[in-house]
């Protein structure tokens, strides 16, 4: 007879290493045409970590920098206090630094210096126990671009539907 193996440290270590996201900017979706992507680390106090592993968080006005001394910082994230915390809670609103290498700051530099370019953040999302943000290098739209968008998906969204129900009545 086989011995059967045992999966459940191999499907720990999956579930370890699986993505879990806490906030997603749907409207930073909306707002611009994402050019480059990159994932950053995110310097957290401890409070911070304890509400977003509740999953309290919003992105939605928020947006990143580079400052004069090549450090990156994330703006206007909003991570509520954590209710079971003291005296030793953290400020909502805070600046927030970013950790990423030194090739790829440089990187963001060079490509944000264009016209009407920015970085957003697109996600917020824990993996293998650590915070992470996805920050994207943007442009802008203007007002007919998000209107030609939206067509243009909900175009595609009634073919797929009619795709489907073609297959469904072939069957």
């Amino acid at each position: 007879m086989a011995k059967k193996k045992n999966l459940a440290p191999a499907k720990a270590k999956e579930e370890a290493d699986a993505k879990h996201v806490i906030a997603r900017n749907k409207k930073a979706r909306h707002d611009y045409t994402i050019l480059d992507r990159y994932e950053a680390g995110i310097s957290l106090a401890g409070t911070e970590v304890k509400a977003l592993r509740l999953g309290r968080a919003s992105l939605i006005d928020a947006w990143v920098e580079v400052d004069r001394y090549g450090e990156v910082w994330l703006h206007g994230v909003n991570i509520p206090v954590y209710a079971m915390g003291s005296w030793t809670n953290h400020v909502p609103t805070r600046k927030r630094k970013l950790l990423l290498h030194r090739s790829e700051i440089a990187k963001l530099q060079r490509k944000v210096e264009g016209k009407g370019k920015t970085i957003v953040p697109l996600e917020l999302y824990f993996i293998r126990g650590r915070a992470k943000v996805e920050i994207a290098v943007a442009q802008g739209k203007q007002e007919w671009d998000k209107r030609e968008t939206l067509k243009r998906r909900q175009a595609d969204m009634e073919a797929a539907r009619a795709m489907s129900s073609a297959k469904r009545r072939n069957r």
